[in-house]
């Protein structure tokens, strides 16, 4: 049976752990191709075979590794060239490589984490999303799906300025996409997660209790928000989505904020 992205060339940033990787599992179960791409070339190949095994066995193509740093404006044109190349175009990208620093309040970041924080959130995602539009242009057709953040929706002091810029940012992207290339069969979609229980919490000042990311939203359950939004039909865009665990510590109060 052909799954629903069946024929799909699907580009994963951030592929590698959380999010991304269960994204691109969800995308390839469903028949898609994916294109995994991160920094930590250890980290890209157990990604990998978990992502070739949920596309069936004897399904080595159902995804590749490419290693990348988003921040690097001329790999990530020579990736998207390198993708399209090989198959001749890229249906879906999902942008999901992200990252905080743990000295993130406004009295403890510096200068050198700042940049950081914009090269990969904002720059990096701003740099696949322009080296994938023009091919998505000329077919008339494409989606990009931009994992942002509850907290680039609703500021938080928990996440620090650098990321709630960034991630805000996010969003103002997307619409301009949506603004500028609806007229060209392209969509855009800002995923805002909550809480969910993925690596970069290591990162926060106080990371999480074991029990406290059990009752987090998991990487599936956003994997299965990337796949919902992949399976949309290509006249529907799903501009927004907010997703955040039952037990939103955000309203519960419950949340360790940096010492100021």
């Amino acid at each position: 049976m052909r799954g629903s992205l069946a024929g799909k060339i699907a580009w994963v940033t951030g592929g590698g752990s959380g999010i991304g990787l269960a994204g691109a599992v969800e995308m390839a179960r469903a028949g898609a191709t994916v294109i995994l791409s991160g920094r930590s070339r250890s980290t890209l190949a157990g990604a990998l075979a978990e992502v070739q095994r949920a596309g069936g066995e004897g399904k080595d193509n159902a995804a590749e590794a490419l290693p990348l740093d988003v921040g690097d404006k001329d790999a990530v044109r020579d990736a998207a060239r390198a993708i399209e190349k090989k198959h001749g175009r890229i249906d879906i990208l999902v942008n999901s490589a992200g990252i905080n620093v743990p000295r993130r309040s406004l009295k403890d970041v510096s200068l050198t984490d700042w940049d950081e924080v914009v090269r990969i959130n904002y720059s990096g995602l701003f740099y696949c999303c322009h080296a994938v539009l023009p091919g998505m242009r000329a077919r008339g057709d494409g989606l990009i799906i931009n994992v942002s953040s509850w907290a680039g929706r609703y500021v938080s002091t928990l996440t620090g300025p650098a990321y709630n810029s960034s991630k805000r940012a996010v969003l103002a992207l997307s619409e301009t996409i949506n603004c500028e290339e609806c007229m060209h069969g392209i969509r855009a979609t800002s995923i805002l997660p909550g809480e969910v229980a993925t690596p970069i919490l290591e990162k926060r000042p106080v990371p999480p209790s074991a029990e406290q990311r059990a009752r987090m939203a998991q990487s599936e359950d956003l994997g299965r928000a990337i796949l919902f939004v992949a399976e949309m039909p290509a006249r529907t865009c799903v501009n927004e989505l907010i997703i955040a665990p039952t037990w939103n510590r955000f309203y519960l109060g419950g949340l360790e904020v940096p010492k100021t």
